[in-house]
Parts: structure tokens; sequence; C-alpha cells
């Protein structure tokens, strides 16, 4: 029996390295876009009828968001520098961006909302640039509160999707198509193995639109009197540079808001490696979360410039992945792809657009399962103590409230522009106070600063002894942090040679936790991820260990955990060793 028939979670069969046949490459990469393009195209509709702009500028700010959403989606595969996450992440409009941008356009019109997008698009691009700065607020908790709490702040949405039919003619079709499209996707998902699993959103969506169609559901009118090819007709307003009273008001909600699709965006990123690859134990990628921040930043910079509503990375792309087992790149490139051919081709943009409310809410309820699914794992990867669950509990519980409206709705609808309306906007922000006060109020810890060069080991050695000195330990302790770290230096990096331009600087952290120290390690980047080497040793059981692994074998004997994070700029490794018995 596989384990896919046994129930276990389906196995992947390609990862973002790996080159499925062309067939199913471009089958997965058009589900993909298909089952997204109408969510893309959808915020900046709500927001451009909500503002009352006339139809030429709602049309041109629909076929820009497609556009932009997919050269950025392509750019995420491609990973460029220090651009793109190399994995399949999907581009998309930001709905925590609506209050504010309805609030820009109603206020200044379409070159007040280009300058304030503009702007906020340097958020994005600054945390890409200094995330290790921020690692210790923008935790696992906080990243996955923000991925549960997205069905709950898209659900409303879901429920307006159903209560949308046209007429009471075609009242029986409107349940009889959601459920039936929740069914069929649901029911492959769970029991359907080889291509019928690939294969379940499309199949779902195409029997919900086939129930959907007999009731008049879906608009076939729309789909002929399209054209097939016209080119897009280019409506950007420039920028409002007078930086008046309605810009001051407005830019902080921008900025917040673009914080918060920030965390979103960082969340997605750590989501699609946790199902992009065989090896479960693998050690997230940091490099990989600044590439796709990067390019959430030049997207919303390209939206500045064309006038129309900013987005994030979304993680529609994590759930398709378990469904169909496919991770390759290629995939992304084909749904990126697909997009601009979508903003070039009318009368397939309108067929996307013919699909019926509730077969897309069906779809969506499936995927949101997923999400939130997905948001747990991450709280819990690694591991969920008091001080974490009570960070996850109320964020997820503030969300909730201000989502519905339980917590002082008055004044919380005048904030920002209606900002904390918004549960994710609102759990994102209470987890990241909590988690910032948590860090202000944990005890100083002992610092030390020293070149990264092994002739000052005697240093290092001395302030680990003080340390362990000061608190109450013997002289085993102090060994055992003075073996630990010597074994994690010489690891990571001390068998590199700079030159002088490029000598490197150890930061040394370290603090007491119960039933032993914490230590933390700042030094500058080297390649391989020491985590995922310590965890290769595992799979290794031959006895006869090659030289350079006996620093790993020596450092996971030592240590009760290691966790090593790479940035661009700064690799950082902490180290969890138990007190010794004296």
């Amino acid at each position: 029996m596989s384990a896919e028939q046994a129930g276990a979670e389906p196995a992947l069969r390609y990862e973002p390295d790996e080159h499925p046949p062309r067939g199913l490459t471009l089958g997965v990469g058009l589900q993909l876009a298909v089952l997204n393009i109408a969510a893309v195209m959808l915020i900046p509709m709500v927001v451009m009828r909500a503002a009352g702009t006339g139809d030429t500028y709602l049309n041109w700010a629909v076929l820009a968001s497609v556009t932009i959403c997919g050269a950025t989606t392509i750019l995420q595969s491609l990973r460029v520098g220090r651009f793109g996450a190399g994995h399949v992440m999907v581009m998309g409009t930001s709905g925590a961006f609506i209050p504010a941008s309805i609030l820009a356009l109603t206020e200044g019109g379409p070159a007040l909302l280009a300058t304030l997008v503009a702007i906020s698009a340097l958020v994005p691009l600054l945390l890409s640039w200094r995330l290790s700065l921020f690692q210790r607020i923008l935790t696992p908790a906080v990243s996955g509160t923000v991925i549960m709490l997205i069905p709950i702040t898209v659900m409303p949405f879901v429920s307006g999707l159903l209560s949308s039919a046209p007429g009471d003619t075609a009242a029986p079709g409107v349940p009889l198509s959601f459920f039936l499209t929740v069914l069929v996707i649901g029911g492959l998902a769970l029991r359907a193995t080889g291509a019928l699993r690939l294969w379940a959103p499309v199949i779902g969506v195409v029997a919900g639109s086939a129930v959907a169609a007999g009731y008049g559901l879906y608009d076939l009118d729309r789909v002929a009197a399209a054209p097939w090819v016209a080119p897009p007709r280019v409506q950007a307003p420039g920028f409002d540079l007078d930086f008046g009273p309605s810009f001051w008001a407005l830019l902080t909600s921008f900025l917040l808001v673009a914080a918060i699709a920030s965390i979103r965006t960082m969340s997605s990123a750590v989501a699609v490696q946790r199902v992009s690859w065989r090896r479960k134990s693998r050690a997230t990628d940091f490099r990989s979360v600044q590439g796709a921040m990067a390019v959430d930043g030049v997207g919303n910079l390209l939206a500045g410039m064309a006038g129309t509503v900013p987005g994030s990375a979304t993680t529609t792309s994590v759930p398709l992945t378990q469904l169909t087992g496919v991770a390759a790149r290629a995939v992304g490139i084909v749904a990126g792809a697909t997009f601009l051919a979508f903003a070039l081709l009318p009368k397939a943009f309108a067929a996307v657009l013919a699909i019926p409310d509730p077969v897309f809410a069906g779809y969506l309820v499936v995927l949101l399962a997923m999400l939130f699914a997905i948001g747990m794992k991450i709280v819990l990867q690694d591991g969920l103590g008091y001080r974490e669950g009570m960070i996850v509990g109320i964020a997820f519980l503030a969300g909730i409230a201000f989502e519905h409206g339980m917590i002082f709705p008055g004044q919380v609808s005048r904030f920002a522009g209606g900002l904390l309306e918004n549960g994710m906007n609102a759990g994102g922000f209470t987890a990241i106070l909590m988690t910032l006060l948590l860090r202000l109020t944990d005890p100083r810890p002992a610092r030390l600063e020293t070149p990264f060069d092994p002739s000052h080991w005697p240093k290092i050695q001395d302030f680990l002894g003080d340390f362990a000195s000061r608190n109450g330990w013997g002289a085993a302790m102090a060994d055992r942090l003075a073996a630990a770290t010597e074994e994690a230096l010489l690891t990571v990096a001390w068998d590199d040679e700079p030159g002088p331009e490029t000598r490197r600087r150890l930061l040394l952290f370290a603090r007491t936790e119960k039933g032993g120290a914490l230590l933390e390690l700042f030094v500058a980047p080297r390649g391989e991820n020491l985590q995922d080497r310590i965890a290769l040793l595992n799979e290794r059981e031959d006895a006869s260990a090659l030289e350079s692994e006996v620093s790993l074998r020596l450092l996971r004997h030592l240590a009760s955990s290691v966790r090593h994070r790479q940035y661009h700029d700064t690799d950082i490794v902490t180290i969890k060793v138990r007190q010794a018995v004296e």
C-alpha cells in the first residue's frame, strides 16, 4: 500500500530544481493561473468601483494588476540575484490595501494612490535588505498566526460570493454548484492518487461550472462578446507630488499595511518551503524569504507607477503543491506567463471572469482549510512553549474579534482608515507587539563582539567561562559551552580564509534558559546550512564517517538543539546547551 493510499501526506513528485514533463508543467501552471486570475482581478475591481472611478481607468487598473502579478510571479520562480524566492509563489493583489486605497482615490484620485503605493514599496525592500535585524520579532508564531487568520479574513468574501446569485430561477444552482465543487475537490484530494489528484482543482471547478451553467449562472454572452486579442490601453496617472494634507493623513496607513503585507509574504515564503522539498527536516532558507520580499517591493513599485492596488505573495501555490506534488520552478514561470497572456487575450480573460461565484467560493473553502492547517504547522515548527502559545492564542482571538466588530467597532473603524477592521491586520499587529514586548522585557544577555578569527578563541573561551561562573555553573558546564561554540564555529566558517578587505566579526550572545543556556552566534554567511548538515547525519548510519563530519557529530552530542538561519548578510546559529552534571 502506498503512502497516499494509507492516508499519509501525499508524496512530493518534483522539487524546485527538478524538471517535470512539459505537459505536466504546463497543466499545473495553467491550473495555478486559472484558479488565481479571478482573485487577482477582483480586488482592483472592488477598489475602483467603490471609489467611483470610470470604466476606462477600472479596466486599466485590472489589466495592470494582472500584468504586474504575472511578471513578479516569474521573477519569484527565477530568483535573479537577491530578487526572487526560487519557489513557486503566485503574486496577487492584497486585500489588506482595500480601505486605504479607496480613501486615497476618494481624497486625491489615482495620482495620490500611485504616490502612496510607490512610497510604501520601500517597506518590503527595507525588510528584505536587513531581515536578520527583525528575526527575533518576525517569529514562526507571528508568521503562522497571520496565515491562520487569512481564512478568517476571507470567509466573509466567500459568504458574499454565495449571496450574489442573479435571480430566483438560479437559486437551486447556487448551493448545488458550491457543494459539488467542494465535494469533488476535497474528495479527490483525500482519496485520489496519481494524475487524478493532480487535476483535482480543475475537475472540481469544471464540474461546478457545468452544474451552474444549467441554471444560467455562467455568463456565456460575456465570453462571446469579448475579442480574441487586443493590446491594453495604458492609463498610468503619474504621481501627485504636492504632498498635501491627504498624503500625510494616509501615509501611515499605507506603511502599516505594507508591513502586514510583508509579513504575509514572509509567511508564504516559509510555507512554500515546507511543502517543496522531500526532506521535511530541511531548515528554512531565509535568503529565499529575503528574495520573496524584495520581489514584493518591486511589484509594489510597479503598481505605484501604474496607479493600481499593490499586492503581496499569496499562499495559493502551497496547497496546490500539496495536491499535485509538483514544486518545480517551471510551474511558476508558466503561471506568470499565463497571467501576461491573459492581459492580451480578452476572451480568455472573460472566460475566467465568467466562472460563477458559487464555484469560486467552493474552491476557496478547500483552499482556506488547507491554509489554516499550514499556519498551524508553521506555529508548531519550533515547538510551542507557554509564552509563544499565549501570543498565538491572544493574537488569533484579537483577529477574530476585530474582524467581526466585537471590540469598540466605532473607534476601530475610524483608526487609520479602518485598518484594524481586517482580522489579519489586527491579529498580525497583536502578535508583533506582544513578541516585541516579550523581547524588550527579556533579561539582558551577556554579549561579546570580536573579530571572527581563530586567534581570538581564548577571549571567547574566557567570556563563556565568566558567563557560566556568574550563573553558578561549574567547570563542566563552562567546558560544555566552550566545546559547543567551538564546534559550531569550526563547522560554519573558521576554515575559510578571507582577505583583509573581507574581515568578518563574531557577535556572541549568551543567556540562561530553563535547564541550561542559549547561545546565539552572529557570523558572516558561508553557504551550506549547519542545521541541514546535522539532520543529514541521521540518514548516514555507516561507521566510516567523513573527517569533515566529526565537528557536526560532536556538536549534535553537546547541544540539545541547533538552529541555523541563513541571510544574505548574516548567519545566525542558535545553540541550546543543557546544564552539565558536575
